[in-house]
């Protein structure tokens, strides 16, 4: 199977889709249990949610399960948030703690090197290379990272989620002016909640590419599902309704996010 799809823009923005899969080599799902075969903690219908709202920015989805490796943790398996409840690089558990694996076949240390290999290693490279042309043609790129989550995991947070979280590792990953833009523009959507560097303050895709220094920008966004899932169970349908209310938020963002990214481009500014 096809491990990315890439659709390639002229917009200075990327939008980085690494949980939005569902694809299982089956070798790897007769080793996962009932639990685990319900795919639970993915960003669901994420890549649809944004669909046409930036018509000319590149989109890099990874089609294989985070269960099979998640694209969006350190290859050397380094944790994002020491201290904290977390998933490593091949899940052991899912996000409520529960294991996803039968027992006796979860991953071993082969299966880490086989799946970064086949997997990990050709997402990167993809999302690399898109970065790369994107500097190419306007000096400055910004990614722009696609999440969501249920609202409620006592396994990983307290209490409730806000409704857009906001990651750019204090600021270190994306230009002040990103992520003003941003901020403002979710702190105005009226009937959401909001916060910036909370929780989640930017996965690894965020932190690796981040260097605004060198004109390359990244940002990640991280969607309490509650904002458009119909239900935070299975089936977890789209709710149209919500959906849509949404997308005109983060179709403001996402414009947004590029005006300032040809700022950046005419100013040459970095920061």
């Amino acid at each position: 199977m096809a491990v990315f799809e890439v659709r390639r823009g002229t917009s200075p923005v990327i939008l980085a889709f690494p949980h939005t899969g569902t694809d299982v080599p089956p070798p790897i799902w007769l080793r996962l249990n009932g639990n685990g075969r319900l795919l639970a903690d993915t960003d669901w219908h994420i890549h649809e949610l944004y669909e046409g709202l930036l018509p000319h920015a590149t989109t890099v989805r990874a089609t294989f399960h985070r269960y099979v490796i998640d694209a969006n943790r350190d290859p050397e398996g380094v944790s994002l948030y020491p201290g904290q409840n977390t998933t490593g690089l091949i899940p052991q558990t899912d996000f409520d703690g529960a294991p996803i694996w039968n027992e006796d076949e979860g991953p071993t240390e082969a299966d880490i090197a086989a799946r970064l290999r086949d997997f990990h290693a050709p997402y990167h490279a993809a999302l690399s290379a898109e970065i790369v042309r994107v500097k190419a043609i306007h000096g400055v790129a910004v990614l722009y990272d696609c999440h969501s989550i249920r609202s409620h995991i006592p396994f990983l947070f307290d209490g409730k989620l806000p409704d857009f979280n906001i990651g750019t590792d204090m600021g270190r990953t994306c230009s002040q002016s990103i992520e003003q833009s941003t901020l403002e523009i979710a702190a105005k959507a009226e009937g959401y909640s909001h916060v910036l560097n909370g929780r989640f303050k930017g996965g690894w895709t965020t932190r690796h590419y981040g260097r605004p220094e060198s004109g390359v920008h990244a940002i990640q966004m991280e969607l309490a599902q509650s904002t458009y899932l119909a239900s935070e169970a299975p089936p977890f349908a789209l709710d149209a309704a919500k959906a849509e209310r949404l997308r005109s938020h983060l179709s403001n963002i996402l414009q947004a996010i590029e005006t300032k990214a040809f700022d950046l481009k005419l100013t040459g500014s970095e920061a």
